[in-house]
């Protein structure tokens, strides 16, 4: 069997040997892309050709990822933890897979759905036909459990405002003799190291909250 892939992806590629890469990709720069690396790592994929991007699926301006599909060519492979790291949603994993698979000419393996997505196996009609389909399925799949991630969210969200939790930057409480502070440090009466002591507050936000009080005028 591998002899038989091997006999076809050379008759893809002529005399050149399929390059191998890997992506991933993690949705916050505080999530952990470990365990996706762990999936590539038995496929011996060379450091170089290894792209890890740390970017939120609700945004698919990924540098990484492009750089990563301008530097693969016809009968490279590229290797995926997962279907959806190719886009937020049934309509771009879609395109993104056809515009891959038959337009740059790249096979995918999809790891943890081998080896039903894998382009490697799959060259004649038939097989295509079955990829296709499979991919339309997932894709489907995994679009519909990130609208439940979501309204999950939204809804633990509602719950906890209802119980009164309040999201975002804790408010700063101002001192009263704010306003006199201000215009001593802005008289250079007290530097901004006192003057940001003495409000009981970080320089950073003196200079925020100060900011606005130019803004309205003495």
């Amino acid at each position: 069997m591998q002899k038989t892939i091997q006999a076809k992806q050379a008759t893809t590629t002529g005399t050149r040997t399929p390059e191998l890469y890997g992506y991933a990709r993690v949705s916050t720069k505080e999530q952990n892309e470990d365990r996706q690396l762990v999936a590539l790592e038995p496929y011996n994929i060379p450091p170089a050709n290894l792209f890890v991007e740390k970017k939120s699926g609700k945004d698919f301006n990924r540098p990484k990822y492009k750089r990563l599909i301008r530097k693969m060519k016809a009968g490279d492979i590229l290797h995926l933890p997962a279907i959806d790291r190719l886009g937020r949603n049934y309509e771009e994993i879609i395109e993104e897979w056809r515009y891959l698979t038959k337009k740059k000419g790249i096979d995918i393996k999809v790891l943890n759905m081998l080896p039903l997505l894998d382009t490697t196996l799959y060259k004649d009609l038939l097989g295509t036909f079955i990829a296709d389909l499979i991919l339309a399925i997932l894709s489907m799949i995994a679009q519909m459990e990130r609208e439940n991630t979501l309204q999950r969210q939204a809804e633990g969200i509602a719950v906890a405002k209802a119980k009164g939790v309040v999201f975002g930057r804790k408010a700063v409480d101002i001192p009263e003799d704010f306003y006199n502070i201000f215009l001593r440090w802005r008289d250079k009466e007290l530097s901004k190291e006192q003057a940001a002591e003495l409000c009981g507050f970080s320089i950073r936000t003196l200079y925020t909250l100060t900011a606005e009080w130019r803004n309205i005028g003495d």
